[in-house]
């Protein structure tokens, strides 16, 4: 078997494990993958795998702490259908806060952390529903309000 192969099954088989939402540790991770069958897998290997699929530890419905992939893996872009989820946009002299739906704030937090510092923003934080930015030093509050608010085609 090729070794493009092999890391495509590994692939699959780790986002399958996760997608299970049982797994609280990356030594269960490596155990679980290692009982499929992959030998050469080890704690640090699933580690980057888990940074570079953005996994993330959540309740699952046992209110357990497990790992589970985001709902997209990759990057969203400003075509996405993103912008029905921001219900509200504000501003004070520090931040720039946005309110989306349940569970939305994650991935309209990585659109805006991809687009970074060209686009005024230094830093990124997001929760479950809500969203801080911080601007970078050279742009007002109140143009990246303004910014934010042109992204999502949402009306100040």
């Amino acid at each position: 078997m090729r070794n493009s192969d092999k890391q495509e099954r590994l692939v699959k088989a780790f986002k399958l494990i996760l997608k299970e939402e049982k797994f609280s540790s990356q030594g269960e991770i490596v155990d679980a993958l290692k009982a499929q069958g992959f030998d050469n897998i080890n704690q640090s290997k699933v580690s980057r795998m888990l940074t570079k699929f953005g996994a993330v530890r959540t309740r699952n419905a046992k209110m357990e702490m497990v790992y589970c992939l985001p709902i997209e893996l990759g990057v969203p872009t400003i075509s996405s259908p993103l912008k029905e989820l921001v219900m509200e946009v504000g501003f004070n002299s520090a931040l720039v806060v946005i309110h989306t739906g349940p569970g939305a704030a994650q991935v309209i937090a990585r659109l805006l952390d991809s687009l970074g510092r060209p686009e005024g923003i230094l830093g990124v934080v997001a929760g479950d529903d809500t969203i801080f930015i911080t601007p970078t030093s050279n742009i007002t509050t109140n143009e990246l309000y303004a910014s934010v608010c042109g992204l999502f085609d949402y009306s100040h």
